[in-house]
């Protein structure tokens, strides 16, 4: 089996495992000491922290639905956008269906992620569940900070200073 076909088989396991739930297969998906950055819940370390951030999916939704489109691989990094909906357990909008979209980087290591890294537009995502927008500007202000923390960032940043 080629390189695209196995990360194509990964993504599979990935939705399925994500969206059953099942913690211990999504985390087994993952290299012993790989990451998951996720979008609302941060970054998560090693399988036991990976399995229980699915467990906390679950608490907040049901009836996950995860389609990964375009998938691309290059050795060990792959790339796929992806679909993202579930109904929320959450007062006010119980009931109702919270859905984005992003895009995933994953760097694989022995046909394993070793990182997992999302992105999507959050403020969209909290206004479906009907956050103050007080609150969602603090969201986003503590991420903007968390970004620039980034050494991707701050490379980047001292590239431009740098003309």
């Amino acid at each position: 089996m080629d390189g695209m076909a196995k990360f194509e088989g990964l993504l599979d396991r990935f939705v399925k495992a994500a969206c059953t739930p099942d913690p211990l297969g999504f985390a087994a998906l993952f290299h012993p000491e790989g990451s998951y950055d996720d979008g609302f819940f941060g970054i998560h370390r090693g399988r036991d922290q990976i399995a229980s951030m699915i467990e906390r999916f679950h608490e907040g939704g049901r009836e996950f639905h995860w389609d990964f489109l375009y998938p691309l691989r290059a050795g060990d990094l792959a790339y796929a956008s992806y679909q993202f909906s579930y109904r929320s357990k959450l007062d006010p909008v119980k009931d109702q269906i919270i859905c984005f979209n992003g895009m995933a980087r994953f760097h694989l290591r022995d046909d394993l992620i070793q990182d997992y890294v999302e992105v999507f537009d959050r403020g969209m995502a909290f206004a479906q569940l009907q956050m103050p927008a007080e609150k969602i500007s603090r969201l986003l202000e503590r991420y903007a900070g968390d970004l620039r923390l980034q050494a991707d960032t701050k490379q980047h940043l001292l590239k431009r200073k740098q003309g």
